[in-house]
């Protein structure tokens, strides 16, 4: 099968497609042919170093999948052949989604939604699992709190902005000045322009922080937190703030979950949901997806299209 591999650590140029076998599904597993893979920031991070993850004997790159059953090995009882799905499988292990198959533990996916294309579908597990897990397992958002949601136009962000809104909560967003009717389209009911002035400085009282852009950012924005508010931040361990008193802060790493998935397409079939493609791309040309997204301006989702 055809699939994109990682030569050496290091820039874009080094993912480089070549065929390798095809696997086959073992105990509890299925082979899914791939439609369309989502890319993510930790796609890049993970090629520029090879750290994050176990790899396998082929550096081979993507977890975000959207296509169809193939085959199933045994003990696999929701799914069979032909049955279109999405997830985010094995993740923070090796899954290798930019390719023509992937195997997959059989509740690290769920049924695609069928108002998504596979495209959409692909640009949703791990950014909206990401959103969903930080929200409502972490911080478990209630209705009627503010949440304050970083890079709100982002991949993760357009995503949290959605489910925040769906939650009952008010939203307020960051974002550039150019990217603002976006986000209020997509439910915000504020949004900062983070060029032209200081968050901090025009929010207070906020229940709820989702910081995907760490460093000085998530130290910022324990400041317009309230007493018993939550911070969640995304990039690494090391970007998480010392809490200040009534204050909690975690960092979170997203995992598979298949009852999560499934609530995330209830979202979109209530019309509560939908990503926003910034760019589909074949795989052939995944090194210039990841220059896209390394770039850091894109809005929404980049993803690859397979078969």
């Amino acid at each position: 099968m055809r699939a994109v591999v990682v030569e050496q650590w290091g820039g874009a140029e080094n993912l480089v497609e070549r065929e390798i076998p095809r696997p086959e599904p073992g105990l509890n597993e299925v082979l899914v042919r791939v439609h369309a893979a989502g890319v993510n920031p930790v796609d890049w991070k993970t090629r520029a170093s090879g750290a994050l993850i176990e790899w396998g004997a082929v550096p081979a790159v993507g977890w975000d999948v959207s296509g169809t059953v193939e085959a199933v090995g045994p003990g696999v009882g929701i799914f069979r052949p032909g049955d279109e799905v999405f997830g985010m499988p094995s993740f923070p292990r090796q899954a290798g989604a930019y390719a023509e198959y992937v195997v997959a533990p059989a509740r690290h996916l769920a049924p695609k939604p069928a108002a998504l294309t596979h495209v959409e579908a692909a640009a949703l597990p791990l950014a909206a699992l990401t959103a969903w897990q930080a929200l409502v397992d972490t911080a478990g958002l209630r209705p009627g709190e503010r949440v304050l949601v970083h890079a709100a136009a982002g991949g993760v962000g357009h995503l949290a902005v959605q489910i925040a809104k769906a939650r009952g909560a008010y939203v307020i967003g960051t974002a550039g000045a150019a990217k603002h009717d976006l986000v209020r389209r997509l439910g915000a009911d504020e949004v900062i322009d983070y060029r032209a002035v200081r968050f901090e400085d025009v929010v207070s009282d906020v229940d709820v922080v989702l910081d995907g852009l760490g460093g000085e950012t998530a130290e910022r924005s324990l400041k317009v937190l309230r007493a018993g508010g939550r911070l969640i931040t995304l990039p690494g361990p090391d970007d998480v703030p010392a809490a200040q008193d009534g204050v909690r802060a975690v960092w979170l790493l997203v995992e598979p979950d298949h009852l999560g998935l499934r609530e995330i397409t209830a979202l979109v079939e209530r019309g509560a949901l939908r990503p926003v493609i910034d760019t589909a791309v074949p795989l052939a040309e995944a090194a210039k997806a990841h220059e896209i997204g390394e770039r850091g301006r894109t809005t929404g989702k980049i993803v690859l299209t397979v078969v």
